[in-house]
């Protein structure tokens, strides 16, 4: 059972919708953003609501777990069907993973890549935008440092969703922390995207010599 805040059967609250929407301050509607901290033995699921630069509220959070000794086709199965429940009970506007980064073990990353591509696939199934943040992005977003360690991340998830008592485990916490970033980052992100060059679509006609023809002078 998810440890949710659910005032309506959406799990959204119709007076902060309102009071965000009528905002002053942002012209941003109010979001919703599923987080998702991909792994195989435990993949981390959190949703958060709110708006850009104010205190997101606590949707729901929990952690996916499948047993290692099964195999890696049910396991993911697994993933994929809880993934899709979680899609489709609390309806985000966006889904956040974790960007996979280089470890040593390479077994894990080949687990947690593998469980993050069901969630990325769950969403573009539904035709929902993906982003991709990185550990570091992450810690920064939400404790100032790129550098934080695990219980750090977990004390500011915690203050900022205003928790009774701790996410735990750390992967709860950080599906959390993915999903803080996500809304505080998204418009810096796509004010980005939209002050970029458009790309040259087409390449310049090729002009067709004699010599290109084969013809000689």
């Amino acid at each position: 059972m998810a440890n949710r805040c659910s005032p309506d059967e959406t799990g959204r609250d119709g007076a902060d919708d309102l009071a965000g929407a009528m905002s002053p301050y942002s012209p941003h509607p109010v979001s919703r953003v599923l987080g998702v901290d991909p792994g195989l033995t435990r993949c981390g699921l959190g949703v958060v609501e709110g708006l850009p630069g104010r205190p997101p509220s606590l949707v729901a959070v929990n952690v996916i777990r499948t047993p290692a000794d099964d195999d890696i086709a049910a396991r993911l199965l697994a993933i994929e069907q809880e993934v899709e429940r979680w899609l489709d009970e609390y309806r985000p506007d966006t889904v956040a993973v974790e960007r996979v980064f280089s470890q040593h073990n390479v077994r894990t990353v080949m687990g947690t890549a593998q469980a993050g591509a069901v969630a990325i696939v769950c969403a573009a199934r539904r035709g929902l935008p993906v982003a991709l943040h990185t550990p570091s992005e992450v810690k920064a977003a939400v404790t100032g440092s790129g550098r934080a360690d695990k219980e750090q991340v977990t004390t500011m998830v915690t203050r900022l969703l205003r928790m009774t008592d701790a996410p735990r485990p750390a992967d709860a916490a950080d599906a959390l922390a993915l999903a803080i970033c996500h809304l505080w980052r998204a418009p810096a992100i796509a004010a980005r995207r939209a002050a970029r060059p458009r790309a040259v679509t087409e390449a310049p006609p090729v002009t067709r010599t004699a010599a290109t023809r084969g013809g000689g002078t």
